[in-house]
Formats: C-alpha cells, sequence, structure tokens
C-alpha cells in the first residue's frame, strides 16, 4: 500500500536571541537548579567529567556535541521503522513524520554547535587527543544511542526524559563557562558559521546562544514526555 502525506515544513529551530536577551538567558539559567539527573544520565556525566575534567572548555564541548545528535539519531530511526509499521493509519503516520522532521532539525542544530566548537578549537591552536576525542566520544554516544533506541522502543517518555537531562546538563555547562571565564566576552566571534547560525558581539554571546538552544531542546523533550504522541510498542 502506497501512501501519500505532505511534507511538514522544517522547524525554524530555537530563537535567535540579542545581547541583552542573552544575558538575561544566562542569568536564568543560573538561576534553575539542575534537574534530577537520573542514574543512566549520572553513567554519562561522570566518565566525561572525569576524562575532560569538570570544568568547561571548548575541547570538552566539541566532545559533548559529538554525543548530543545521539537521541534524535535514535529517534529518526525509530520513526522511518514507525511510518513503515503505521502505513494503514495515515493520520497517525503523519503525526509520526512530523516527528522525524522536528528530530531531523535538532540534530542539525547540534551539529551547528559541534562546527563552532571545532572552529573555536582549531582556531585557539588546542589539540585533541586521539584517544580522549576520537576513540571515547564513539563509545560514549554507541552506549547513548542504544539506550535511547530501546527506551524509545519500550517507553518513549523515558527516552525523550533522558534527552531532557543531557541538554538540561548541557545548558547550564554552557552558561556556567561563560560566567567563569570573562575574557570571553573580549573575544570577536570569528563568525565562521554566521550565515547559518547567526554573527554575536562576542564569543560569549555565541556560547550563550548555543546554551539557550540547550535549554529549547530540553523543553521540548519535556513536552514530549507529557505527550509522546505516538508509541511503537502501542
Amino acid at each position: 500500500m502506497t501512501i501519500t502525506i505532505d511534507r511538514p515544513e522544517a522547524p525554524a529551530g530555537p530563537p535567535k536571541l540579542d545581547r541583552d536577551a542573552l544575558r538575561r538567558a544566562q542569568a536564568e539559567t543560573l538561576d534553575t537548579p539542575r534537574m534530577a539527573y537520573s542514574l543512566l544520565a549520572k553513567m554519562m556525566f561522570k566518565p566525561v567529567d572525569l576524562m575532560y575534567g569538570k570544568q568547561g572548555s571548548f575541547t570538552k564541548f566539541a566532545m559533548l556535541e559529538v554525543i548530543a545528535r545521539v537521541p534524535y539519531q535514535a529517534w529518526e530511526r525509530m520513526g522511518y521503522w514507525a511510518v513503515h509499521r503505521y502505513a494503514g493509519r495515515s493520520a497517525l503516520a503523519k503525526r509520526v513524520f512530523e516527528r522525524i522532521v522536528e528530530a531531523r532539525a535538532d540534530q542539525d542544530n547540534e551539529q551547528w554547535h559541534l562546527l563552532i566548537m571545532q572552529d573555536l578549537i582549531q582556531r585557539n591552536g588546542m589539540r585533541q587527543n586521539w584517544l580522549l576525542h576520537k576513540v571515547a566520544p564513539w563509545f560514549i554516544s554507541f552506549f547513548y544511542y542504544h539506550v535511547s533506541w530501546v527506551l524509545f522502543l519500550v517507553r518513549p517518555e523515558a527516552s525523550y526524559r533522558l534527552n531532557a537531562e543531557f541538554e538540561d546538563h548541557a545548558e547550564h555547562e554552557y552558561m556556567t563557562f561563560v560566567a567563569d571565564n570573562p575574557d570571553l566576552e573580549f573575544m570577536p566571534d570569528p563568525g565562521t558559521y554566521a550565515d547559518e547560525y547567526g554573527r554575536y558581539r562576542s564569543v560569549a554571546d555565541l556560547m550563550r546562544q548555543i546554551g539557550h538552544d540547550e535549554r529549547v531542546h530540553k523543553l521540548a523533550s519535556l513536552e514530549n514526555v507529557k505527550d509522546p504522541h505516538w508509541a511503537p510498542s502501542r
């Protein structure tokens, strides 16, 4: 059976904030307690802190952004499987496809974060260890992908909750990093990806924007916890 689904428009992505709004967003994050992280989340955060240090850095953030794309990739894969499974139920298939488009857009946003971090690493002459910045991210991503995939298969809301915890962690890490490094206010945004991501007055504002993006992803996942829309097991 062949079904026709109108392709949903790709989401615009997290809003781009001006300088004052970015500063307010940072203050809001720093004034908000972190989520109560689950054991699974802690199993990812702890090794990262041990290998890269508890303090933020461009190299640590690059590693985190490699991992950040993983749940969206898992959901996209599950979505295509579900579209095929629910081919005879066009309304449900359409909702699933809309979720695929959302996951793809969020994944692309995380990819821009990674490209920006890699650019800052290169511009600042930082070196990346093959073991810590190639092998370790692959293993952690492998673990996170399969956890996200299995959770989404049996209990979608748990997969969304885990991603919300990861995004909450990233949001606080970025905003804390800016607060702890006031010199970033005087480091101009190189604007390498300005056409795609926007140009900011400083690297501090660029990092604040990324931190706010993570908040948007977190809030979206928390909304999906309340209403997963569809579940493969149902």
